[in-house]
């Protein structure tokens, strides 16, 4: 008896830093919302100020950053670029990691395919920042179509690196015996694999919606001049070289923050099944 209460004895090194963890993640978010809800009057330069609840709760801060952001226009282009690339990775990735994944094995013109491809994780943006901006302006497309082909391009190698691990977990054996049936290759991913992989599909649909959603840099120097601001785009206004604006900024963030915070609560039951699965062996 006495071997089996100590086994259940709590690991405190780990606990603690679970902890540790949980309030270094809590802290920025409460300093978030008490600053988005405090007037400017109320900003002061010592710890207890700063940590202190708002006079008055008022939702006048992000009223003023919705008029500031043009926040329904900067939503709608964040929500098309967001939704229209996730949709086209999820598609094109996992028919690329479909035919690349069953075709590897004994092809070397496979094998160097698919590490030519996952070698692009490697490649920084700021390398390629200007030539594809001279690119995409010469090919007509610096625009919100040019900024999702990007999109669709830069998270193409963690994505299809993640749909190939992924394939290995799934018996070739059902897809032998949709041919049987008479099915084509077309008709055996579609009816058979694609349904298969749907943990994988909320997974790259989260990451890519995260990164699609907060990146700053592509349509910035994409879209620059086109009036087409996204969220974090219209969200620079409150930065100038004076100084920052940050009760607007924070309550401009936390707007920002709850379509995709609602797109990963839907997606959460099928990302850790996703991701343990999706590991290379």
């Amino acid at each position: 008896m006495t071997q089996v209460r100590d086994k259940k004895k709590y690991n405190w090194p780990v606990t603690i830093l679970l902890i540790i963890g949980c309030v270094t993640i809590f802290f920025p978010l409460y300093m978030a919302v008490i600053i988005a809800f405090k007037q400017p009057s109320e900003m002061t330069n010592d710890i207890a100020g700063a940590l202190s609840f708002p006079a008055q709760w008022s939702l006048s801060n992000f009223q003023e950053a919705m008029r500031v952001t043009d926040f329904w226009h900067s939503l709608g282009n964040s929500l098309l670029l967001t939704v229209t690339t996730v949709v086209l990775a999820v598609v094109i990735h996992s028919l690329a990691g479909y035919a690349i994944g069953r075709s590897m094995k004994g092809s070397k013109m496979y094998n160097f395919v698919y590490l030519y491809i996952v070698s692009g994780m490697f490649v920084p943006f700021a390398i390629l920042m200007m030539p594809l901006v001279k690119q995409t302006a010469q090919m007509g497309i610096a625009n919100r179509l040019g900024v999702i082909l990007l999109y669709t391009v830069f998270y193409m190698p963690l994505n299809l690196m993640l749909y190939k691990g992924y394939l290995a977990n799934i018996p070739i054996a059902l897809e032998e015996a949709a041919r049987v049936d008479g099915a084509t290759t077309w008709k055996t991913y579609w009816s058979v694999v694609f349904p298969i992989m749907k943990p994988m599909h909320a997974t790259v649909a989260v990451l890519t919606a995260m990164s699609t959603w907060n990146d700053v840099m592509t349509p910035l120097v994409i879209m620059s001049g086109t009036g087409k601001n996204t969220l974090p785009l219209a969200q620079l206004n409150f930065q100038t070289q004076f100084g920052t604006n940050y009760n607007l900024a924070f309550a401009s963030y936390l707007l920002a923050l709850i379509p995709i915070l609602l797109f990963y609560i839907v997606c959460q039951k099928q990302i850790l099944n996703g991701v343990v699965n999706g590991a290379v062996k």
